[in-house]
């Protein structure tokens, strides 16, 4: 099955993610979106104007909506230990399959130097205080004050984005097994 025309720019976004995801955002380079995605070289500029920026923020974007989406699927019973539970194991499942090599891409930008790209912090700031959001609301609507969980989203995010970091240095999947296991009980009953 042949590259149909018209994906190059879907294509680039998916290699921009993946290698942010397994080099952070310094790995990140015009030339080696190309050679992953297969891409022509005159397509990068058609798509994205602003070049490697541009590319690399929407590759952030896009990442940052497809895992609100998962914590969204995750929420639709109600219910915050199975969003907790299902955060997770998308991120289990996702380490297993680049035998932890990838982590999170949103975290890597986060992390890496960003004095050559500026509107990163912005975006990174807006993507974690999504998904916080979304943890915070499921669980003021299942009966947890507001304040405590605002607290509790914030220990969520940061753990289960902390306990990625330890599984790609272990390579196993314990860390997070161990933040859902003492998170879980806090999201209710």
């Amino acid at each position: 099955m042949g590259r149909r025309p018209g994906q190059s720019r879907q294509r680039m976004l998916d290699s921009a993610i993946a290698l942010l995801r397994e080099r952070g955002a310094s790995g990140v380079s015009i030339d080696a979106v190309l050679a992953h995605s297969g891409a022509p070289r005159g397509s990068v500029y058609h798509h994205f104007p602003g070049g490697r920026n541009e590319l690399i923020t929407g590759a952030v974007g896009q990442a940052g909506e497809f895992i609100g989406g998962l914590i969204d699927q995750a929420t639709a019973d109600g219910d915050p230990r199975a969003a907790l539970g299902g955060f997770v194991a998308f991120w289990k499942q996702s380490l297993l399959r680049s035998d932890y090599r990838a982590g999170c891409p949103v975290v890597a930008l986060a992390v890496d130097n960003r004095e050559d790209l500026p509107e990163a912090a912005e975006l990174v700031r807006e993507i974690f205080a999504r998904w916080h959001g979304k943890l915070r609301d499921l669980l003021v609507g299942g009966g947890i004050p507001a304040d405590r969980a605002h607290r509790l989203a914030t220990l969520a995010v940061a753990a289960i984005e902390g306990a990625v970091i330890l599984c790609r240095a272990e390579r196993d999947s314990a860390p997070l097994d161990d933040v859902v296991t003492e998170i879980a009980p806090l999201f209710g009953s």
